[in-house]
């Protein structure tokens, strides 16, 4: 006769189940966390991230380009709130999105005596050092709590967002990890306007993925207004700036919320990151990570195009938009068949054996395909050379 037993903790997150010498353990553990839109986070009379800190002391990880531009303003702002602080100035680049680098903030954490629950990590910088400290944080203790405060257009849009950590490994990007959630992250975009012009167009790429596989008014708004809010660095017009920011970051949280830990293979989020990922990393310092994301999505476009699925018309469009952004739509690299190829199978392993491709239809609607193979990435390669030689290559 089978005894079978249940019993709940005391937490209600878990449950235990006996039955013949055999347990079945079954957690759960929720994540809860705010992401707040803040103008000029560092004013002194502003107590939004000083109300993060407690105890009263917080380590701070900073990238040194801000530090650099911010230094003065970030130490009177923690003075004027008496909190004691520490810094770890960091050089950011995909190059230092490494071991050292992790280690490098480990070691810090452990000279400052953080403590394990009330005394958040602060970092204050682009998505490499985001992931980097995200990672070291989700290793130190087992886990401590952290406060993302992005200062690029492509960390306030993609790597705030979710619960992804991770650095770069073995020549692939992203290669060890953690899914581990901030305490808090607050989006400020009066840092755009010290960030560089390409920096801005960077992160436009992940904002332009979005926009042609799932949000057609996103495109819209690209479409019309991408020239000039690339030009203002999203300093003026006020309205379209918050339209496109608030689009974005509903629209990548709308992919994510039920898909954190990413059980589900099939991601609208993973557009732009099916054939970029290894060629990006192949040809350091050649692409920043959103320009590698446009090709990648106009490579995409071109093979939706050779399945007769993307009209002529929309592939032009995607074109003119990346072209306003300042985003490469077209490179030698993106047109290696067998390196693109080679791309594809590395992501293959990634996906579970399977391509899960997503592929636009039309602009702001697109579907899953598993059977795209060499003669398609041939003609569609053939197309953007055609294309490419009647108009001039960004590089």
């Amino acid at each position: 006769m089978l005894i079978k037993k249940e019993s709940q903790s005391l937490s209600n997150y878990g449950s235990l189940i006996c039955s013949d010498n055999c347990y079945t353990i079954n957690s759960t553990l929720s994540i809860s966390y705010s992401l707040t839109i803040e103008k000029e986070v560092f004013k002194p009379g502003n107590d939004k991230l000083a109300n993060l800190c407690p105890s009263k002391r917080a380590l701070i990880v900073i990238d040194k380009s801000v530090w650099d531009i911010y230094k003065d303003e970030i130490l009177q702002y923690f003075a004027s709130h008496d909190i004691l602080i520490d810094f770890v100035i960091m050089e950011c680049g995909e190059k230092n999105k490494s071991l050292d680098a992790t280690l490098d903030i480990l070691n810090r954490m452990e000279s400052f005596g953080v403590l394990r629950r009330s005394e958040p990590v602060i970092a204050i910088g682009g998505g490499v050092l985001l992931d980097v400290v995200g990672f070291a944080s989700s290793m130190y203790r087992r886990g401590i709590p952290y406060i993302r405060v992005p200062t690029t257009l492509m960390a306030m849009i993609d790597a705030t967002l979710g619960i992804k950590t991770g650095i770069n490994y073995l020549e692939r990007r992203n290669r060890l990890g953690a899914y581990y959630a901030p305490h808090s992250a607050i989006i400020d975009t009066s840092f755009l306007k010290t960030v560089d012009k390409r920096e801005i167009s960077n992160g436009a790429g992940e904002i332009f993925k979005l926009a042609v596989v799932k949000d057609a008014e996103l495109f819209d708004l690209l479409d019309k207004h991408g020239k000039k809010l690339l030009d203002n660095k999203f300093q003026k017009n006020e309205e379209i700036v918050s339209n496109v920011i608030n689009l974005s970051i509903k629209g990548m949280l709308d992919e994510l919320i039920y898909n954190m830990w990413e059980l589900e293979l099939q991601r609208l989020v993973d557009f732009g990151h099916s054939f970029s990922p290894l060629i990006e990393m192949k040809s350091l310092p050649i692409f920043l990570h959103g320009e590698a994301v446009a090709l990648d999505v106009v490579l995409s476009c071109a093979i939706s195009n050779v399945r007769g699925c993307l009209s002529d018309e929309d592939l032009l469009r995607v074109i003119k938009v990346a072209s306003d952004l300042s985003l490469p739509w077209t490179h030698p690299l993106f047109r290696d068949e067998e390196l693109i190829y080679e791309a594809l199978s590395d992501t293959v392993l990634h996906r579970n054996g399977s391509q899960n491709l997503p592929l636009p239809v039309t602009i702001g609607n697109s579907k899953f395909v598993n059977n795209v193979d060499k003669k398609q990435i041939k003609k569609a390669t053939q197309i953007l050379e055609k294309l490419s030689s009647h108009h001039m290559e960004i590089y």
